[in-house]
């Protein structure tokens, strides 16, 4: 068993005691994070005369070296070391003997691992943010290309009004872009370097934390040590996030589940995102939505296991903290996976337009909009709302749409209605008379599509951390 701690033992741990502390299994993940932080810090000892330019220059040659060998499978990560900050320094001091011993000068593994989670969180960040720029590109161009496509909206599962497809995508587009802005806020308020916190009370040797920090692209140092190597509420908030995340494409799933069923027929999903039947061979299953709202539970129980961990932790560090990785590191990689794969998904998704302007025509969704010319001809509200009322139940009754009825049938319930009521209520002046910003009217939603175009060219890529 390789430690860098024994002085203090005169007794080997048991085995299954350092198997249950070791953490390697699940922490290698980030040696990239833990070598960038041992050369900013081995950077700046040089820098503050603490190592000489030669003993610095030499760690950082060899850690590069390190990570080069481990990334094109020359070196291994063995499962013989406690956790990755102890391969990266035995490696180091097995090939530098006392140089290498210098490395740790003036950290503590606390500050260490604080530093690695903050790094391999921020990039987490932004790969999450490059994702959902990609699915709100495509909800932008499925939007641009459907500001006359009818459907039923609803409330409840029952059909309510007629909007479009646009509109439907565009409340998901907004959904999708608050979760980029609070992956915005999160950068801003996680993005500073806690090394230099040691244990809990800093260090005698005159680091210099703002270099360090600025190094590895923070805004400057964190301003507590204790706070520096206990704080995980960044993760929290980050595990929260991408619950939301989730939670938004949960609702989306459920939609095109829904959607593609044989009774609404609204959509096809495109045979390289679906599967069939073992038994039925006319199934054509859904199962990228399926299983994005099936791990949405999963990127759930992240974040309440973590919230669990650290309700009990009294300052500073504790080992109950290293449970912050394993089903982190799970999240991230299954929020990743979700959006990359559901927006794949709705690239390639045919909408079956027609469909959805019959389910409108079918549904009564221009019910409100014919109360809407009799309140315009005089008729209170109650009264009109009480005679489409009629309507409705005459329409079903016959199993027909209002725009079927003939005039006398609609003259017969109210003597109101004249010739111009077809017009009225059709599915185009149901949609486009409703201007307002944020209606699915095409007028208002052109103007949207424009804002949100703007907003998209605003925040590219990772354009919006230099702002």
């Amino acid at each position: 068993m390789a430690q860098l701690w024994g002085g203090r033992f005169t007794k080997e741990t048991d085995q299954l005691v350092y198997n249950f502390n070791a953490s390697i299994t699940f922490d290698q993940k980030f040696y990239k994070q833990d070598i960038e932080g041992s050369i900013a810090h081995v950077t700046m000892l040089g820098k503050q005369g603490i190592l000489t330019n030669e003993e610095a220059q030499d760690i950082i040659k060899t850690l590069k070296e390190i990570q080069s060998e481990v990334e094109n499978g020359t070196l291994e990560i063995s499962s013989e070391y406690e956790d990755i900050h102890s391969f990266v320094e035995a490696t180091l001091i097995d090939r530098l003997g006392d140089t290498g011993k210098k490395l740790h000068t003036g950290r503590s593994r606390n500050d260490q691992v604080a530093l690695d989670m903050r790094l391999y969180t921020r990039q987490e960040v932004m790969a999450t943010d490059a994702l959902l720029e990609e699915l709100l590109n495509v909800l932008l161009r499925i939007m641009e290309e459907n500001t006359e496509t009818i459907m039923p909206g609803f409330t409840h599962l029952q059909k309510a009004q007629p909007i479009t497809l646009a509109h439907h995508m565009g409340a998901y587009f907004e959904m999708f872009k608050r979760d980029r802005q609070r992956l915005r806020d999160i950068f801003e308020r996680m993005n500073y370097c806690p090394l230099g916190s040691g244990a809990l009370a800093g260090t005698t040797y005159p680091l210099d934390r703002d270099y360090t920090a600025e190094l590895m692209g923070f805004y400057g140092p964190t301003l507590n040590s204790m706070d520096g190597v206990s704080d995980r509420d960044y993760l929290i908030e980050f595990l929260s996030a991408l619950s939301t995340i989730m939670m938004h494409l949960s609702r989306f799933s459920e939609e095109v589940i829904i959607w593609n069923s044989n009774e609404y027929q609204f959509v096809e999903i495109d045979d390289a995102y679906s599967t069939g039947s073992s038994i039925m061979p006319q199934k054509k299953n859904p199962d990228i939505a399926e299983l994005v709202r099936g791990k949405t539970g999963r990127v759930y129980g992240a974040l309440v296991s973590l919230l669990t961990t650290m309700k009990g932790i009294p300052l500073a560090y504790n080992k109950d903290m290293q449970e912050d990785k394993e089903l982190s590191f799970d999240a991230m990689d299954t929020a990743k996976g979700c959006i990359a794969l559901f927006t794949g998904m709705l690239d390639t998704m045919k909408f079956n337009q027609e469909v959805m302007r019959n389910s409108s025509k079918n549904g009564f969704t221009n019910a409100t909009d014919a109360a809407d010319y009799l309140v315009n001809h005089g008729v209170p509200f109650r009264d009109a709302h009480g005679i489409v009322g009629q309507i409705v139940l005459y329409c079903i009754d016959k199993n027909m749409a209002i725009d079927d009825m003939s005039l006398e049938e609609l003259k017969a319930i109210s003597p109101v209605f004249e010739e111009d009521i077809y017009d009225a209520i059709s599915m185009e002046t149901c949609v486009n008379k409703r201007l307002t910003i944020g209606a699915p009217g095409k007028e208002a939603m052109e103007k949207v599509i424009a804002l949100e175009k703007e907003y998209l060219a605003k925040n590219h890529g990772s354009d919006w951390l230099k702002q």
